[in-house]
């Protein structure tokens, strides 16, 4: 008879977490990330079980943290953890039978009903007296136990007293370093830990070549420049944007350029798409004449670093009919049967301007190209790209890519634009993207936004980063167009608080939200044309959003609970128009300090941008460390004010003038 293997162990631990749907690639966190492990492990009989998170750094110091138990009956353990070091870090959950607390709560029952006291004493020293023996316990800690053992088997001690002993402090010595003779360990699993900017931060977008451009009568345009763009750095630095992403900087092609709102007859002034990448003077590694050259756009860049901001450049793998790939390289490229190259479609929207790439016929030869081309933009001091289009090329190729990339510069980001089918955009932040664009753009409802974010804070975030984008030059919600200022102002609320990446772009914080007829896109599309703005003007007259943008931006810097994608929690109102969520952070995961007070935001806003609405909003106070039946003083971190709060509370919520709060929850030192 042949035996067979078994895996269970005597103490099965099963359903490890985090964990991918696909174990082929391993889940990720970014720096400072408080991340819940997570083990189903049981055994027979009553008898209690532990459980033991046992983590490795990439530097090889390992860490031991108790799991603690979750809802009763489920048999899942859990452990939270803060994880700093940037690497790949190794980790298993160790089952074991639980001896000591076994012993304590049948002790308890017994010694209570006055039931076999002296075997259950007798029983506790016993086990003491081997816990004293153990060699890797500090002798100090060996010398109590040994009294505590003499404490129990001590008949002449009253009754009270030894019965005392069942909650003695000294038996939190098994928290860390149980007595137990049975355990089993999972297998080892991985996770990797990115730099904090892959899971945090505060995104602004612009066209450089609108920033200082400028029209003559006759209608002739001068593009703006790096150098006149760098001015417009200074604003976004004041509204606390970290990050400014560009759209392409490269020669843009003239073959079937596009004029104004995607129209097939431009002007002899007008630019063309950033996207139709491509020229007489260059293509993916040259930067577009107008705008200056390489020695300038360095100098952007450094002088966005002196103001705590990186630049992400798109990275669109596309190209224009004039791009020196098409007579270079037309095997990258698709000739139809009437030997032209098939353009760019996505129905009904048509991109006469753009070949889309052919990955089949040369993928070792595209990876190439593309890698050098990414290594370009690293050494003008790029390390941050954001893809156009990911999900319209294959996986395969992007894993291979950022996966060569990140061997040797880990620090550098991918930011997935895949408004997509979420198996592909799924399978995308699987494969290497640090951050992805999402559908948070068209969740609008009470109930969409809590699907939404419970799904990317719960479901997905062992592998998906969502990037809460509240416009792009190609949407624009019928939200936004119909909703007027309160509608920016609540969705920049919930995008700036809701997630720990975020952004808009440029337009947004002017209200800008006349669509094109027919489109979901505003009218006059920067795509197509030069589009000035004048900030200032509209700040000093009122009509700018840029103020309450600043903001939320110090609010998010000031809070660290906001730093966090896992802990959001809703919780409910009486009013199906009114979302109510926190975000909430332990004082042990501050800055890694274990004395430092809780930190918790509550937000309250009104979705419904044409109305007021008054309500009652109920907290489940346990969620953020209150107890039931708490009352607490909270401030709005936009008005300064401030009331007494407990678990149910009026709020009114005027669109037109205060359409959200911002509470931070005010506790011990914080008063």
């Amino acid at each position: 008879m042949t035996s067979r293997t078994v895996l269970a162990g005597r103490i099965p631990v099963t359903r490890l977490t985090p964990a991918l749907p696909d174990p082929r690639w391993n889940p990720k966190a970014f720096a400072g990330e408080v991340v819940p492990f997570g083990a189903t492990v049981f055994r027979e009989g009553h008898d209690l079980v532990g459980a033991m998170l046992v983590l490795t750094s990439p530097s090889g110091v390992e860490q031991r943290h108790r799991m603690r138990a979750g809802a009763p009956g489920t048999d899942r353990w859990e452990a939270k953890v803060r994880l700093d070091d940037l690497g790949t870090w190794s980790w298993h959950v160790t089952g074991f039978g639980d001896e000591i607390g076994t012993w304590v709560h049948d002790a308890e029952l017994k010694i209570d009903a006055g039931v076999d006291v002296e075997l259950m004493y007798e029983i506790g020293a016993r086990l003491i007296d081997r816990a004293a023996a153990e060699a890797d316990r500090p002798a100090s800690v060996r010398k109590l136990l040994k009294a505590y053992a003499a404490a129990l088997r001590d008949t002449d001690a009253a009754a009270s007293d030894r019965r005392a002993l069942l909650e003695s402090p000294l038996l939190a010595e098994f928290d860390q370093r149980p007595l137990a003779r049975l355990a089993t360990d999972s297998e080892e699993h991985r996770i990797s830990v990115e730099r904090r900017r892959a899971g945090v931060g505060s995104w602004y977008e612009f066209f450089p070549r609108s920033e200082g451009a400028r029209q003559f009568k006759n209608g002739s345009w001068k593009s703006g420049t790096f150098r006149t763009a760098q001015k417009r750095l200074d604003g976004v630095a004041a509204m606390g944007f970290d990050v400014v992403y560009l759209p392409p900087i490269h020669p843009i092609g003239v073959a079937f350029r596009k004029g104004p709102n995607n129209t097939l007859n431009p002007g002899p002034h007008d630019p063309g798409s950033p996207w139709a990448i491509g020229g007489a003077a260059g293509g993916h590694d040259t930067v577009h004449p107008d705008l200056g050259n390489l020695a300038d756009f360095r100098a952007f860049v450094r002088r966005a670093a002196a103001l705590g901001i990186e630049i992400a450049l798109d990275l669109a793998l596309q190209a224009s009919p004039d791009h020196p790939w098409v007579t270079e390289h037309p095997e990258w490229f698709t000739t139809l049967p009437d030997g032209t190259i098939a353009y760019a479609e996505n129905p009904p929207k048509k991109y006469q301007d753009i070949y889309p790439i052919n990955f089949d016929d040369d993928f070792e030869g595209l990876v190439v190209e593309v890698t050098r081309i990414v290594r370009h933009w690293m050494k003008q001091g790029v390390r941050i790209f954001r893809v156009d289009n990911p999900h319209t090329k294959p996986l395969a190729f992007w894993e291979r890519l950022i996966g060569d990339i990140n061997a040797t510069d880990p620090d550098v980001i991918f930011l997935a634009e895949a408004f997509t089918r979420p198996a592909m955009m799924q399978a995308l932040a699987m494969v290497g993207f640090q951050q992805s664009y999402s559908y948070f753009t068209w969740r609008n409802t009470k109930q969409e936004l809590e699907e939404f974010l419970t799904s990317v804070s719960q479901e997905t975030a062992d592998f998906m980063r969502p990037n809460l984008f509240v416009n792009t030059p190609d949407i624009l919600t019928e939200y936004l167009q119909f909703g007027g200022p309160a509608a920016f102002t609540v969705r920049a609320t919930i995008a700036a608080t809701a997630a720990p990446t975020w952004g808009v772009y440029s337009g947004f914080e002017l209200f800008e939200s006349v669509a094109r007829p027919g489109a979901e896109e505003a009218i006059d599309n920067e795509k197509y044309e030069y589009k000035p703005r004048d900030f200032a003007k509209a700040e000093a007259e009122g009509r700018s959003l840029a103020l309450y943008l600043g903001i939320l931006n110090r609010i998010r810097a000031e809070h660290p609970a906001l730093g966090q994608l896992r802990n959001i929690r809703f919780h409910a109102s009486d009013d199906d128009a009114v979302l109510v969520y926190t975000k909430h952070l332990e004082g042990r995961f501050i800055d890694g300090r274990g004395d430092a007070d809780h930190d918790t935001i509550i937000v309250v806003a009104n979705v419904d941008p044409h109305s007021v609405r008054e309500t009652t909003v109920h907290l489940d106070l346990e969620a953020i460390d209150l107890a039931p039946g708490a009352s607490f003083e909270v401030e709005d971190l936009v008005t300064g004010d401030r009331w007494t709060w407990g678990a149910n509370n009026y709020v009114r919520l005027d669109a037109f003038t205060q359409p959200a709060h911002i509470l931070r929850v005010i506790r011990g030192t914080d008063a």
